[in-house]
């Protein structure tokens, strides 16, 4: 083996099955193809290797394919070994400068750039379909809940509203941690940088980073971009878990809220009537791998010692498993948003169910006879505890016994009561900051979509800079 060679001599195939990461390396075979062009180009321009050694192994690199590599616990040994075998022992000169340790530290963030911008576009999408559905329905009236009881009315838009501002939070997060993904570890070595006069600032440059982790035994050694990102996946998952949820529990016989699209359902293997949320269910469960990910990479991190440890070896899998969970649910509760069909006419029959509108009605006591606030509350909770809509005489009745007086004696009508009792006068009247009448859900509605829109342009224009770099690497020789 090429780096044993030297030093310790064969190993047993048991061992180098155990310490062997080539399966987890295919994620960043491009990515490692990638770093050594700039390091060679680097390794050239600073006059540390002859300008022809350093084309003919920048030719080599255009040829190799990961199907060509042969033996070699990861990947950069691999690709070493074949650069080696295909124009002599010139290719050992790639390595020049360079440790494997601040090569997978760079070719890891390499391949997660790449991913989390492909992921943040999808995930921008999702919030798109999410403010295209609550734009469709504004005047769409549905039941709200808080512990999973009747509430007050509200809107399908305001709902809506509330997980794409949650998604855009998650999608904040992911654009923070990508400014400390995209920095470049090259250079560091081992961990005590380099006696070669090896030019950090220019590898950086030619990788389309954004900045350098600078402190050598750091750059090689810390996983906290690795461990930040999966933690917002995590927090992204219990997010869409939510959604999930509800798609599960709206879609029941005794909801009948909304029916998934066929793509999006399952049949039963012996129940031919069923039609089964099963993408929905998976969200939910995957949620759970993901945080099940983060929990072992912060476990991996735990009380590793300065610098580099083999340790941080078993993280990376871990972190390509979140990343593709997260990623698939959020193409596929994408995909059950924009194709769902909502029960208008069922989510207006329960928008007032179980007194949801008694917050209204006990309000627009307060507004009309002048009593506190807490006496109307105990009104109305005693109207509600005889299950139905009160007349007016049952309000006044219940209002003497319980705070002698009558509200109809100080101003409060019939016409009143009645647009209290209405669900769709109650959400007319939640005009405030971020309620749910339609005006307001309009203005929300507009600034988001003038929020997603900017935040589109930021992740292109990162995606530009990082293909321009990239594009201008794969083209010199």
């Amino acid at each position: 083996m090429l780096l044993r060679g030297g030093r310790l001599g064969d190993v047993s195939e048991d061992v180098l099955s155990y310490i062997s990461s080539r399966d987890a390396d295919k994620r960043i075979f491009e990515a490692d193809l990638m770093v050594d062009r700039a390091h060679l180009v680097m390794l050239r321009e600073q006059g540390l290797i002859p300008e022809d050694d350093c084309s003919k192994i920048l030719s080599v690199l255009r040829e190799i394919n990961e199907s060509d590599l042969g033996d070699g616990e990861d990947v950069h040994e691999a690709i070493e070994t074949q650069v080696i075998s295909m124009v002599g022992s010139l290719g050992g000169r790639m390595h020049t400068g360079r440790s494997r340790n601040d090569e997978v530290a760079t070719c890891i963030r390499v391949a997660l750039r790449d991913e989390m911008l492909g992921f943040i576009e999808e995930l921008l999408s999702l919030i798109e379909t999410a403010l295209s559905l609550a734009v469709e329905h504004r005047e769409t009236l549905i039941p709200g809940f808080t512990h999973t009881q009747h509430a007050q009315p509200t809107t399908l838009a305001h709902h809506l509203l509330a997980h794409a501002d949650t998604f855009t939070r998650d999608l904040e997060r992911l654009t923070d941690a990508y400014t400390r993904v995209n920095l470049s570890p090259l250079g560091a070595a081992a961990f005590a940088s380099t006696g070669f006069k090896v030019d950090r600032k220019r590898t950086c440059e030619l990788l389309g980073f954004d900045g350098l982790i600078e402190n050598s035994m750091d750059a090689v050694s810390t996983r906290d971009f690795a461990l930040e990102v999966l933690s917002d996946l995590a927090i992204l998952m219990v997010n869409l878990s939510r959604v999930a949820e509800e798609l599960v529990l709206w879609s029941t016989s005794e909801f009948c809220y909304l029916e998934l699209d066929n793509r999006y359902a399952s049949t039963s293997s012996i129940m031919p009537q069923k039609k089964n949320p099963d993408t929905a269910e998976l969200a939910r469960a995957k949620a759970g791998s993901v945080i099940g990910s983060l929990v072992s990479a912060l476990t991996i991190c735990k009380a590793l010692p300065m610098s580099y440890n083999r340790d941080l070896q078993e993280l990376t899998p871990h972190l390509w498993r979140g990343m593709d969970w997260t990623r698939a649910t959020v193409r596929i509760l994408n995909g059950c948003l924009s194709t769902v069909k909502f029960n208008t006419n069922r989510l207006y029959e329960f928008a007032g169910a179980g007194f949801s509108t008694a917050t209204e009605l006990a309000d627009s006591l307060v507004r009309a006879t002048g009593m506190p606030f807490r006496t109307a509350h105990l009104i109305v909770g005693r109207l509600a505890s005889r299950g139905s809509h009160p007349t007016l005489e049952e309000l006044d009745e219940t209002a003497l016994e319980l705070a002698g007086m009558k509200p109809s004696c100080l101003g409060f009508t019939k016409e009143m009561l009645e647009r209290a009792l209405d669900p769709r006068s109650n959400v007319a009247l939640r005009m405030g900051t971020g309620g749910p009448a339609p005006a307001e859900t309009k203005r929300m509605i507009s600034d988001r979509i003038f929020r997603t829109g900017v935040l589109a342009d930021m992740i292109r224009s990162k995606r530009r800079k990082v293909e321009t770099a990239m594009e201008d690497l794969r083209q010199m020789k």
